[in-house]
């Protein structure tokens, strides 16, 4: 691994990122929605509520999207929250990368109302915040495509559990 972590662990072009690619596009912009909110509550914001007690900002994100999911506040409210909030977080967060891409994928997954393909960012950074939370920043590159590729079919694994059988419609 370089001196400097990477921002994100694994590659659009990947095959787990595919998959997910696959996945995601036959289900409805409310299943992606729901379940990148879901999943970055129970995976990845653990990783930066362990990490930075405290900071609320990165779940006030999520709470906010899902808000906006149930009607309950308008986008411009969800946006200034993502982004100065979740990725104010991110950027704060720079010496370190677990918590860092913990608060990225968040804002990623909070933003996945707005554009289901910010799905991919949470598969991307999330990855790199399980990585970076469990073998630190010293792996060896195999070590962190052997996570990402987990992270990725956790992902898919959640998303096929999310997803109904009645989707209206691809996102």
């Amino acid at each position: 691994m370089a001196d400097q972590p990477r921002k994100t662990l694994g590659a659009l072009d990947s095959p787990h990122i595919l998959q997910l690619k696959e996945l995601i596009q036959a289900q409805s912009r409310e299943t992606v929605a729901d379940w990148c909110i879901t999943y970055a509550e129970t995976h990845l914001l653990p990783i930066y509520e362990k990490r930075c007690p405290g900071d609320g900002r990165p779940r006030h994100a999520l709470s906010a999207a899902r808000d906006w999911l149930k009607g309950l506040v308008k986008f411009p409210y969800v946006k200034d929250v993502i982004l100065n909030g979740a990725n104010a977080a991110a950027r704060e967060r720079g010496n370190d990368p677990a918590a860092q891409a913990a608060a990225r994928a968040v804002a990623q997954a909070a933003s996945s109302i707005h554009v289901p393909s910010h799905s991919l960012g949470v598969a991307l950074y999330g990855a790199a915040a399980v990585a970076y939370d469990r073998l630190g920043i010293k792996a060896c590159p195999e070590e962190y495509d052997r996570v990402s590729g987990e992270v990725c079919a956790d992902m898919a694994s959640a998303l096929r559990e999310a997803a109904s059988g009645n989707e209206t419609g691809p996102s």
